[in-house]
């Protein structure tokens, strides 16, 4: 039975799989960890191998406290990968995107696939047929551009995220709303658009936290799966195991 730990910049998320089926999932503030350690451990006895995947800081303590307790792999740039990294700086891929692509690597083998995780920031990944990774793209997220008006201007307020009734807005809010969220659904159906007409028959996923408010609202096909990260990590997990 695999734990997955995947810590991000404020929030750790704890996954349980039985070989590739998710069976439970926890996700908590980093203060919380040991706590939240000790009470997965409980629930899932089985738990013998672990993956950890950190975009935050991780503290040394929390690393030694699970390798005291189980066979743990940390991913980084030297992590054993199931698919063919052509990325010219290596070491600089994040590994929230080495394992949304090596989840696509699991789920749609042999396809070309962009992988868009729509979350702080939006990242587009993409590998071909050939099972190579070749890059793809980094813009703001919805939160950073909402943000970004109000931090850089003198006028303009901050705004929780929503669907706007309208493309034309007709006063501050409805403008700011129509321009971020209208700005968005615009730019990741074009660079679908770009990918499709260089590489034919391509899948499409979407993810992040993000994924269900703009799915719905895209032109283009795809799959939405919020746990597809999460897939991934385990995934490498298997991999490197085996």
């Amino acid at each position: 039975m695999n734990l997955i730990v995947d810590v991000g910049n404020s929030y750790v998320k704890f996954a349980v799989f039985q070989s590739y089926e998710l069976i439970d999932k926890v996700f908590f503030k980093l203060e919380d960890f040991e706590k939240e350690f000790k009470i997965i451990l409980k629930k899932h006895e089985k738990i013998n191998r672990c993956i950890v995947s950190s975009v935050g800081k991780l503290n040394t303590s929390h690393l030694k406290a699970i390798q005291k307790k189980l066979d743990v792999l940390v991913l980084d740039s030297n992590t054993q990968l199931p698919f063919k990294n052509l990325y010219d700086t290596p070491k600089t891929l994040g590994v929230d995107r080495i394992a949304l692509v090596s989840a696509s690597v699991k789920q749609f083998p042999d396809n070309n696939a962009l992988i868009i995780d729509a979350g702080t920031c939006i990242t587009y990944d993409f590998i071909n047929t050939e099972n190579e990774y070749l890059g793809g793209a980094i813009s703001p997220g919805i939160r950073m551009r909402y943000k970004a008006l109000n931090n850089l201007t003198a006028n303009l307020p901050l705004l929780d995220t929503e669907l706007p009734k309208d493309f034309i807005g007709t006063a501050t809010d409805s403008s700011i709303h129509s321009g971020v969220v209208n700005g968005i659904l615009k730019e990741i159906d074009g660079v679908i658009d770009q990918y499709e007409e260089k590489y034919p028959h391509l899948t499409v996923i979407l993810t992040g936290g993000d994924a269900n408010f703009l799915s719905k609202q895209l032109k283009n096909s795809i799959f939405a799966n919020s746990n597809f990260l999460l897939e991934g990590l385990n995934f490498i997990l298997e991999f490197n195991s085996n």
